[in-house]
């Protein structure tokens, strides 16, 4: 099982960040290590002092495909979730400095809190789900799919030229304008729709 995450993929994040728009999916890998799963506390790592929260959409893999056609690509998932990239952005910071790999920033052990699942179906338009997260009970991000420069469909076509996806692999969708910091004490609970789908506590 693999852990495919999008980056730059929602309009209000880019233009915060001041950056054009990508011409293609932009992807990076991570570890299965990097889950954490059943609403577990998270620890914020030794190595970093500047951890950043990233609730993306996620996408569950639910049988083996490769050069996926766009048109075809609805059927490769049955299950949309909630999760959260983290990003220690101060070692991200010295890895693009430096032009190194980012996968201490990205990748670390328990990086990749995972939430609930839910039937596709239940979305009446998969170009109109919204989301958002709480940090100690106040909205600090809010996305809607519609506002993804790549739709969920263009992601797996895409992804698949490159990558065979297997039955279980997972692609965070991309995160909205409003990433900050964590700190212990922190308390994070991610909403898909009006169900909240994840809390974990930050130690």
């Amino acid at each position: 099982m693999k852990i495919i995450c999008i980056g730059r993929n929602y309009r209000d994040y880019i233009s915060a960040e001041g950056k054009p728009l990508p011409e293609e999916p932009v992807f990076f890998l991570k570890p299965d290590t990097s889950l954490l799963v059943n609403n577990r506390p998270f620890y914020i790592p030794a190595f970093s002092n500047e951890v950043r929260y990233e609730v993306e959409l996620v996408l569950k893999i639910s049988k083996l495909g490769r050069h996926i056609s766009e048109k075809f690509a609805h059927t490769y998932f049955n299950e949309i979730g909630i999760g959260i990239d983290f990003t220690a952005a101060d070692a991200l910071r010295e890895s693009i400095k430096n032009g190194l790999p980012w996968e201490k920033a990205k990748a670390f052990d328990f990086s990749s809190p995972l939430g609930n699942f839910y039937d596709k179906n239940s979305f009446p338009d998969h170009n109109n789900i919204e989301f958002h997260l709480d940090l100690n009970g106040k909205t600090v991000q809010h996305g809607n799919s519609g506002n993804m420069v790549f739709s969920f469909t263009k992601i797996i076509a895409h992804v698949s030229k490159f990558f065979t996806l297997r039955t279980g692999d997972l692609i965070y969708t991309g995160t909205p304008a409003g990433v900050g910091n964590v700190s212990i004490g922190d308390k994070l609970e991610a909403w898909l729709g009006q169900e909240k789908a994840l809390r974990l506590s930050v130690k």
